[in-house]
């Protein structure tokens, strides 16, 4: 699938289109290609002002068993939200890799040790943090990124007074 997803057509962005193949409204565009991998089609979606597709998908053929079968209102509607939980879940996705937490216990409380990762294209780093059983933050260093949160880990933070574990 090589097709260009820029339309530089002169037209109103907020305007909603309703061609065959390509459909615009409610924050997205569905746009029908040509799957250069097969015979078939596909449909790609894509949220407004982004520059790649959310989501692509196999496009049903039409009767004649070579064009694609048209876009319809139930069929866009669909599209955007099965595109819209593909972001979300990757945004769920990216958050659980981003910010860890574990909760351990030390001399008789529960310190909640929460590890949150900056993705910096050229310096990421990390934010260890210790917060007690009041929601107080106690403690909190700059590790680098790639510092593993465990159970141990923790435990070996709180235990060496929050001192920097790198």
């Amino acid at each position: 699938m090589t097709e260009e997803f820029s339309d530089d057509s002169p037209h109103d962005d907020d305007a909603p289109v309703q061609e065959p193949r390509l459909w615009k409204g409610n924050g997205w565009t569905a746009r029908v290609i040509k799957n250069e991998d097969d015979e078939g089609w596909a449909v790609a979606m894509i949220k407004d002002g982004e520059p790649e597709p959310a989501l692509v998908g196999p496009w049903t053929m039409g009767r004649d068993k070579k064009n694609p079968k048209p876009l319809d209102t139930n069929a866009f509607n669909t599209l955007v939200k099965t595109a819209a939980e593909v972001l979300r879940r990757h945004e769920q996705q990216l958050h659980a890799m981003l910010h860890k937490s574990t909760v351990v216990s030390h001399e008789g409380a529960e310190i909640k040790v929460t590890l949150d990762i900056v993705p910096d294209d050229e310096h990421p780093y990390a934010l260890l943090a210790a917060i007690d059983e009041d929601g107080e933050r106690i403690a909190q260093v700059r590790i680098p990124a790639n510092f593993k949160l465990t159970p141990a880990s923790a435990t070996a933070w709180v235990e060496n007074d929050f001192r920097n574990p790198s």
